[in-house]
């Protein structure tokens, strides 16, 4: 039987997409044991998953410290995996492959002037575009697998499994009208769009549709949530009282709405997992190609300013990281009235 670990130290949305790393190795090795070694913040999105076994949780600023790093590698090492991916590819990931004692570790090829060390048995070129309407993060995440193991039938879905008691929860229950969540702000600044464009995106919807509106927010994200929730019209159409600290605590709620109209972040992946519709609004300097999974134009639909004014934008990809630096100016270039344009037929043939 092999044993294999998935080391993904990254945000909530990543671990989701590298969860199809275990769903495809299974195929290749039905009877595998496959650990995963994810940030303890993360590790929701992944519980009760069908094809990982193990998920091994650490605190983010604990690894970072070289002591800890160390410590951690030496207790993984003690694991005696037989084969390691890193989707990762940073750092702490390529030192722990590097000092993993397995035959084969798998990971992402990183430009570097200087000699790479022996991280990867299979270093892993990231592909150049999409051709899977997954998009191409998640396509990298399956090319990383079918580079060291041939995949007869590739795996693109991430899912989330619900428990008995999750699948029950009825929080919501009092409310008869269609509930959309609406991600009022992403999980950074530069992942938000202005707070009055939200707010009049709201008024918009609370006025036009028959709807509840249920805010989502991180937990440090609360005064700003309230601001936005006291600056809105129609404060008796908004869920303001209805909230979920934990993951699953999340993805339990999410299950109950009709869709998410979201700034993109790991709480659209959620719903994509749940099989919920979705609207994303893209922040300019992420890259859609990339992110933009399983977009029909009907199910899940986006918005992104660099297809509507690509005037704007220059094609060098480097600037992609000056615009996340300041990313406010382009922001306000994408208004409420081009979000509606393409917000309102996709709420049209979701609430009719």
């Amino acid at each position: 039987m092999k044993k294999i670990l998935v080391i993904q130290n990254k945000r909530i949305g990543d671990v989701l997409i590298a969860s199809l790393i275990a769903s495809n190795i299974k195929t290749v090795f039905p009877e595998s044991e496959i650990h995963y070694f994810v940030y303890d913040y993360t590790s929701g999105v992944i519980e009760n998953h069908t094809c990982i076994d193990k998920i091994i949780q650490i605190n983010e600023k604990k690894l970072k410290k070289i002591p800890n790093l160390i410590k951690t590698t030496s207790k993984l090492r003690k694991e005696k995996y037989d084969i390691v991916f890193d989707p990762y590819a940073k750092f702490q990931s390529r030192f722990i492959c590097l000092f993993s004692g397995a035959k084969i570790r798998v990971g992402f090829k990183k430009k570097q002037k200087n000699p790479i060390l022996p991280f990867y048995t299979h270093n892993v070129n990231f592909l150049k575009e999409k051709t899977h309407i997954c998009g191409k993060s998640i396509q990298d995440r399956v090319h990383l697998v079918s580079s060291a193991f041939p995949l007869k039938n590739p795996i693109y879905d991430p899912k989330i499994y619900l428990s008995k008691s999750e699948k029950k929860q009825s929080k919501l229950k009092a409310y008869k009208k269609p509930i959309i969540m609406f991600g009022i702000l992403g999980s950074t600044p530069q992942k938000s769009m202005p707070n009055t464009y939200v707010v009049e995106l709201i008024d918009h919807l609370t006025s036009k549709y028959d709807i509840n509106i249920l805010f989502n927010y991180a937990p440090h994200q609360k005064s700003e949530a309230q601001k936005i929730y006291n600056g809105c019209k129609h404060n008796n159409a908004i869920i303001f009282d209805i909230y979920e600290d934990s993951i699953r605590g999340f993805i339990a709620l999410m299950n109950e709405c009709s869709l998410l109209v979201s700034n993109e972040g790991g709480a659209v992946h959620i719903a994509k997992a749940l099989e919920k519709p979705t609207f994303t609004i893209f922040s300019p300097y992420v890259l859609k190609s990339s992110w933009a999974s399983f977009e029909d134009g009907v199910f899940h639909n986006s918005i992104h300013l660099l297809d509507e004014k690509p005037e704007l934008f220059s094609t060098n990809k480097s600037n992609l990281r000056k615009i996340e630096e300041n990313p406010q100016y382009l922001y306000h270039q994408l208004t409420p009235k081009l979000i509606l344009n393409k917000l309102n037929p996709f709420l049209k043939h979701h609430l009719s």
